[in-house]
Formats: structure tokens, C-alpha cells, sequence
């Protein structure tokens, strides 16, 4: 309830007087040929969740294909071009947070402009959420992340295993019963990257360094592909909002279980609607009144 109610404060409220930009202008760093969905759905849902721009930047073969689901979004055909690095950089700048990894693919080319995209981040002190194939980046170099307080990473519990295996040393089992031990075992992944904040889906369990946070929602039985996404592109929106408002809890801890309670409401609401049926399509439609109900009342 205090986390709640922290996350309430640090959401600006739409009034007259602001101008376009204001509330967010997020990045989605993802997108190539066989991956479209996944940076869509989290630049869209970062929209939906209020963010005045979204910014989305893929490679060439993927761009027209994403500018074709919606005309809502900004995409900047760039990870595979010449010189892409000194492209993306002109835009970096003026984003408020960006997701890395989204419909990233693994091309080694691409990686490592991904790469330098993350260090220039940190020189900007933009917080960052790193998902999917940008885990599979930190995965092979921590130190890219490493003591960055402004990043926070979203493992699932395979991606999970991976960076404790990298990172702690441990060998972990594909599932733990034991939510202490799944604290424990979250809080030692977050101090092995020097604080950098882990959001471990699945288990809702986020670590700031030593702090920590726990939710207790069903969410939905249905996992199709794309909810993670939806999560990462309001995480993204959540962190800008509570890097701009001071409190005693962390602003990662509060963006990564914002982000974390709207989503599991969202797949809740959208099942009970569409149950077998449903997709992340349907869950970016409840965005605004879960949204509402949450965090507006």
C-alpha cells in the first residue's frame, strides 16, 4: 500500500497547461525482419498508459511493417544502417526512458550498437528497462549495466537463471516454491549488478539493491506472447515519472511494481472478458481503465 500509494504521487495529472512532450517521451530500442510485435506493443502501451511520444528504433526491414500496425508511433528504420550509433544519438537526447530489447534478435552487428546505445544512456542518465534479447547482451557483459541505478531488468525465470548463473555463480532450479528464497535469491541478482534493479516476472518479485517489493495478483492463466512487452513499455513510462518525483522508495522499485500491478490487472480484466481467446491486444485495451481504477482513484 505505501509503494501504491508512492506511485500515485509521482503520476503527473493531465491538466490544460501542459504541452506535447510533458508526460513522457519514450524510446523502444527493438524490432527486426521475423520480431514486430513485441516493439509495438511496448510503444503503444506506453502511450496508452499516457506517454505523449513514442519513439521506436529497429531495423530497416522491420520499420515499414511497425509503421503499419499504427500511426501513433515514431519509427526510425536505424539499428542496421551505417553509422547507425552516430543516427540514433541525435535522438537520444530528448527521450525521458527507453526499453532496450524488444524484437531485438541476436545479430552481433546489432548488439554491439546496442550496446554503445545503452552506454550512451548512462553518460544521459536515462533510465533504462532491458528486456528479452537485451537480458541475452547482459547477460554475456554484465559490466554493461553494471552500478547503474537508473536501469532496471525484467528477466522471466529462464532469463533469470542465466544472469544469476553469469552473475552469482548459482545454479538455479527452473522454479522456486519458496518465495524467501526467491527473494533472496532476487536481492543477491540485484547487488551482483551494483544495484541495478531486477524486476522477476513470473513471481513478481523487485529488488533494488537491499530494498524490496512482493505483489500478490493472479493476473491471467493465458500466456500468450506479448504481455512482457506491454510491461517493459509502462515500466519505461513509470520510471520517467518517478525519477521526476522525490520519495523515500526508490524510483526504480516503484516503476518496476507499478508497471508490474497495471499489467497483471490488465490480463485479469482481458480475461475475464476474452478468457481462452485472449491476446496482448486485448490487454493494451484495458490499459485506461485499469489505469484509472488503480491509480486514479
Amino acid at each position: 500500500e505505501l509503494v501504491l500509494e508512492a506511485a500515485r504521487k509521482a503520476i503527473p495529472k493531465l491538466s490544460f497547461e501542459q504541452h506535447k512532450g510533458q508526460a513522457g517521451r519514450i524510446g523502444v530500442v527493438g524490432g527486426s525482419e521475423e520480431y514486430t510485435g513485441a516493439p509495438y506493443f511496448a510503444a503503444i502501451s506506453a502511450m496508452k498508459a499516457g506517454a505523449d511520444l513514442a519513439h521506436v528504433f529497429c531495423t530497416k526491414s522491420a520499420s515499414p511493417v511497425i509503421k503499419s500496425y499504427s500511426p501513433e508511433l515514431i519509427v526510425h528504420p536505424l539499428l542496421d544502417a551505417p553509422k547507425a550509433l552516430d543516427l540514433i544519438n541525435e535522438w537520444l537526447p530528448r527521450l525521458h526512458a527507453v526499453v532496450i530489447g524488444p524484437g531485438l534478435g541476436r545479430v552481433d552487428s546489432i548488439l554491439s550498437t546496442v550496446k554503445d546505445i545503452i552506454l550512451a544512456l548512462k553518460q544521459n542518465e536515462t533510465p533504462v528497462v532491458i528486456d528479452a534479447d537485451g537480458l541475452f547482451l547482459i547477460t554475456k557483459e554484465p559490466s554493461i549495466i553494471h552500478g547503474y541505478t537508473r536501469g532496471i531488468l525484467t528477466p522471466n525465470i529462464i532469463e533469470f537463471r542465466r544472469l544469476s548463473k553469469a552473475l552469482v555463480g548459482t545454479n538455479l532450479p527452473c522454479t522456486s516454491e519458496d518465495l524467501s528464497g526467491s527473494i533472496t535469491e532476487t536481492i543477491a541478482l540485484s547487488q551482483a549488478l551494483g544495484g541495478v534493479t531486477i524486476v522477476r516476472k513470473g513471481v513478481d518479485i523487485i529488488a533494488a539493491g537491499n530494498e524490496v517489493a512482493t505483489m500478490n495478483e493472479a493476473g491471467s492463466p493465458r500466456r500468450c506472447g506479448g504481455q512482457g512487452d506491454l510491461l517493459s513499455g509502462v515500466m519505461a513510462l513509470f520510471s520517467f515519472w518517478t525519477h521526476n518525483s522525490a520519495g523515500a522508495v526508490p524510483p526504480t522499485l516503484l516503476a518496476g511494481y507499478a508497471a508490474c500491478l497495471l499489467t497483471k490487472r490488465c490480463a485479469a480484466q482481458a480475461y475475464r472478458k476474452s478468457g481462452r481467446s485472449t491476446t496482448t491486444t486485448d490487454l493494451v485495451a484495458e490499459i485506461n481503465s485499469v489505469f484509472s481504477n488503480t491509480f486514479e482513484q
